[in-house]
Order: C-alpha cells, then structure tokens, then sequence
C-alpha cells in the first residue's frame, strides 16, 4: 500500500494502498525521511509482461465482494491480458534515469485503443498539469521545458469530444526499459470527525507543531546533499521528534494543535497512511484536510509485521483485512499500530484537492503517481496490465517514497466506497509506455 503526492510547494499528500494489495509492499520505508516527510513502503519488482498481445476492452463497474475479516467491501478484480513488452536492450548497469535505462518507439496512439472518455479525462488532467510542466526541470532525461509548448497550447483550446486525437497528434509512445510494470491503487478516504471533541469523537488530529524541525544535511556535508531530517530541539541537543507512542500517550496534548477529532483510531490510522481525506462531520458536513508535515520516523508497514507474525494469512493482507484484525481486539490494535512510529500531522484544505507532485488536483482515475527519474511528471502514461480497470490511459502528475523506478505506478481512483475497494486491493503487472511531445522522442529516437 501507500503512496503519497508530493506537492512540494504546499505539502497536500494523499497515499495509496500498494502495500496492502500486495505481501511485498508491506516493508518499511528506509529513507532518512520519504518523499515529502509522507512514507510509503518499499516494492518488489514488477513481472515480466505476458507475451500474448490482447486488446485491453472497456472496463466494466467494479464488482464488489463481502471482505471475508469484516472490514469493508473489496473489489473483485477483473481479469485482463496484458500486450507483450516491446524487445529492447538491457539496462545498462548503475542506470538511474529513463533516459540512462534507454527507450525504444512504441507503437502508434490510434493502435493502443483508448477510449473517447479516458481520452477526454485525461486530456482535462493534461491541462491542469500544462503550467508546472513547462517550468518544471525533467529528472528523467527524456523531455524539456521547450518540447511542452506546442501540445500545452493546443491543449487549451482542443474540443474534449475530439481528445484522442488530440493525443495522436501531439505525442510518441516510447517505452522505458524493459516496459514491465507495476500498478497499485490510492484514494481519498472519509471517515468520522468532527471540529470539537465531544462523545464519540476523542482521536486528535494534529496539525505540524512548531518545534518540529528540518534540517537539510546537505548544508552539513557534500556527502549527505538531498538528505533531510526532522526532529526538534531539546535543551542544546537535537534529537528525534516524537514517535507515535509518545503522541499517543499525550506529548502534544494542551498545545492547542487539534484542528479536528475522528472518531474511530484505525480510520485515522489508515487516513494517515493516505495522507489526505475527508472528514464526515456530525452536522452532514464534509471537512477535507491535507498532509501538513510528518514526524520524521520512518514508516513501518504493520501489514508486514502481521504477516510474519502469522496472525495474518497473505489473502487477509488488504486494507479491509487489516482493519479488521485491528477492530476486533482494540488493545492490541492500538499496540500494533503505535510499531509504526510515523505520525502524519495534517492541516484544513479550502480549495480543490487533493494536490499531486506537480501543485495541482489530482483527477480520479485519471491522476498516477511515478517516480520522476523516470517519468516526467505531466506526461501522459498508457497502461495495459492483467486486471482491466487500471487499463488505459492516465496522466503522472504524483510522487510517492515507495513509488521508485521504471514503470512503477500508483493509480488515483478518487474518494467514495468504490474508490476505497478498487484501491484497497489494487496490484496489477504488465507493460507501460509512456507518451512524449514528438519533439523529445525525435531528439531521444532519430531514426524514428
């Protein structure tokens, strides 16, 4: 599970549910402190793609299953046949970018069979990425500012009911790699909250202290240049802030930081891993809040920790088996949850939300998070993978800790009960290719 959206600039993150879709996903984090203080847990490496070429077919309601543990509704996945990778050549050693690993020309927009609404979705995500696109510097190595310009302006005026061919025109598949990727799921959750403690609401939800610390070691050290910590000051040592057990047990209580109460520990427990989400508030109001800062701990997955103690068995590992084991024994749910020591604090969002890497809302199934040394953020991504509903197109416009390397994807499937179950159990494996301005893949490919 999780994933978080990195908008640098104003810290709005939302995590998805990789590590509980999948056993591998459920390590934790072993960053000095994860993308944007929000953690997400360590991945396994994608599968190859099956070699059987299949359409990908339109992508049929989700189908929802009773969980077995009780703690909530799961989809059913619906089975698809990935397309075969395209041949391309090894990975050069130490390669850590996509232009390092090497792209190979991807078939013709028309052949992928995008459908006129994912077109139409995604060419709407496209236009809300076209500012931060143009000025934000491309990791990857794959496009430059300048190569933006013609499909961002066109991009404002073209009709959404002609979006495919807004794609066609202005974009080159390309494929990274090997192409072999992997794809898990996040959304915006809503729980139970109110704006003051009173009866059923008692679980505090903080906003950033202002003793909580960064400091950049880079300042300290060449060696340690893009390496961060948090931590606060006592006396005239600096040490590490406190840990979930510490907060639990009342550090930050009398400061004045509640923004809001949730009612129910293992919700909020989960909306912290998510990062944003919406508050249900007893009044029928809906209070949506955003990531504001972490604690500087590092993410332990309790998934994995459960799952190596026996007490849960690999097909009770999703999000809503989880939450059920957590349910069932409150003591020891509460001791499970306090061996992950990172604490999300959070603040109240009034505008358009949430917010991805790149500053702007994400869009609900149409909105990945991608590692950007690898994809640069804006561009579209097409998808074919072995369950349908993740198949298609979407727009990178998201980062996250765990979301490290080639063709590794976090899928934003919005908020509500059937963005929970697509999310809470999403893991799908199959082929990436990504769509560049044909200004880049000319200069990357010039044989094309």
């Amino acid at each position: 599970m999780i994933a978080v959206m990195g908008a640098p600039a104003r810290r709005a993150r939302a995590f998805g549910f990789a590590c509980l879709a999948a056993l591998p996903l459920l390590s934790g984090c072993a960053s000095v402190i994860p993308d944007g203080g929000a953690p997400r847990p360590a991945t396994s490496p994608p599968v190859t793609a099956a070699p059987t070429p299949a359409p990908n077919g339109p992508v049929r309601p989700y189908q929802p299953r009773p969980s077995e543990s009780g703690g909530g509704v799961a989809a059913r996945p619906i089975a698809a046949t990935p397309n075969a990778a395209l041949a391309a050549r090894p990975v050069p050693a130490g390669a850590t970018t996509a232009a390092a690993s090497g792209v190979v020309a991807g078939p013709d927009f028309a052949t992928l069979g995008v459908s006129a609404d994912q077109a139409r979705t995604a060419l709407a995500a496209f236009r809300l990425s076209c500012p931060s696109v143009q000025r934000r510097a491309d990791t990857s190595g794959l496009t430059q500012n300048a190569d933006w310009a013609a499909s961002c302006s066109a991009a404002n005026g073209w009709a959404d009911n002609d979006a495919s061919n807004f794609f066609a025109r202005h974009f080159a598949a390309v494929q990274v790699g090997p192409g072999t990727a992997f794809v898990t799921g996040y959304y915006e959750p809503e729980i139970a909250g109110s704006r003051t403690k009173r009866p059923g609401y008692d679980v505090p939800i903080y906003r950033r202290p202002p003793d909580l610390v960064n400091v950049d070691l880079g300042l300290f050290s060449t060696e340690l240049k893009g390496r961060n910590i948090r931590g606060r000051v006592d006396g005239t040592s600096f040490v590490p802030y406190h840990d979930r057990t510490a907060i639990e047990r009342g550090a930050l209580e009398g400061r004045g930081l509640e923004i809001a109460w949730a009612a129910d520990a293992a919700e909020f427990f989960f909306l912290q891993v998510q990062g944003s989400g919406r508050l249900r508030l007893p009044d029928g109001g809906v209070m949506r809040i955003g990531y504001d800062s972490q604690n500087g701990r590092n993410y332990v997955g309790i998934g994995k920790l459960l799952l190596d103690r026996g007490e849960l068995q690999s097909g009770q590992a999703s999000m809503q088996g989880i939450l059920a084991y957590l349910r069932a024994d409150p003591a020891r749910g509460a001791a499970v949850m306090n061996e992950n020591p990172s604490w999300v604090f959070f603040r109240e969002l009034t505008g358009a939300g949430p917010l991805g890497a790149l500053g702007v809302p994400v869009t609900g199934r149409a909105s990945v998070a991608a590692d950007p040394k690898y994809v640069p953020l804006g561009a579209p991504v097409f998808l074919s993978l072995d369950r349908a509903e993740p198949n298609g197109l979407w727009i990178a416009q998201d980062t996250g800790g765990a979301i490290k390397g080639a063709n590794r994807f976090d899928s934003f499937w919005g908020a509500g009960d059937e963005a929970r179950a697509i999310a809470g159990g999403m893991s799908a494996r199959g082929v990436a290719l990504l769509l560049l301005p044909r200004a880049s893949v000319a200069r990357l490919i010039p044989a094309r």
